[in-house]
């Protein structure tokens, strides 16, 4: 079962408007075999132009499903949000299935075709078919290899800028864990640690 925590920023989450995430974000437990222990993080935000900005994120065992969308109507990007997130989970069903049948786990996708609300359809419009079938296939058309440098990450900062990329992966001379620092659309920086 899908768990929500829905956070409000400069807007209080109503009861109508958690049952909507809920009911909405709620459909896509039916492409799941067995429904996720799944939390979906919402966090919904309101600027002054009164334009909305919705990001869910649920982390799973093994994909993490994303999505962001902003809309003037909060409803309409809910259902464009839970658009985006059920094309994710049927451009990865195939992909992800493949994976476990080859070590010999349950498929974690359901593999029959599930009925699509009509609405997500036509919202898709028939150009999105032809382009999920485009991407079922990943090219990699370049490889790098190099060593990590323990630094820390001011260090692998200035390390970014000097590269003029929008990453940089390190390992970090504190924890000895390999993080990435990265430059966000807001033009600040984030940082992600792995854990073990």
């Amino acid at each position: 079962m899908i768990r929500f925590e829905i956070h409000g920023e400069n807007l209080s989450v109503t009861d109508a408007i958690r049952n909507y995430i809920e009911e909405k974000i709620g459909k896509l437990e039916r492409y799941f075999n067995n429904v996720p222990n799944a939390t979906a993080h919402v966090k919904v935000k309101t600027y002054q132009n009164s334009a909305t900005k919705i990001e869910v994120t649920i982390p799973l065992k093994d994909v993490t499903l994303r999505a962001e969308e902003r809309h003037d109507d909060l409803y309409a990007g809910i259902d464009l949000i839970t658009n985006k997130l059920e094309r994710q989970v049927r451009k990865y069903k195939t992909r992800v299935n493949r994976k476990h049948r080859d070590r010999g786990d349950q498929d974690i996708f359901t593999s029959e075709p599930v009925d699509t609300d009509v609405a997500s359809l036509a919202a898709e419009g028939p150009q999105a078919t032809e382009a999920d079938d485009t991407d079922s296939d990943i090219e990699i058309i370049r490889s790098k290899q190099f060593s990590l440098k323990p630094m820390d990450s001011e260090e692998a900062v200035l390390q970014m800028n000097l590269l003029g990329h929008d990453f940089f992966i390190f390992t970090d001379a504190e924890t000895e864990g390999t993080s990435i620092v990265y430059k966000r659309k807001d033009g600040k920086y984030g940082l992600i640690e792995t854990t073990e």
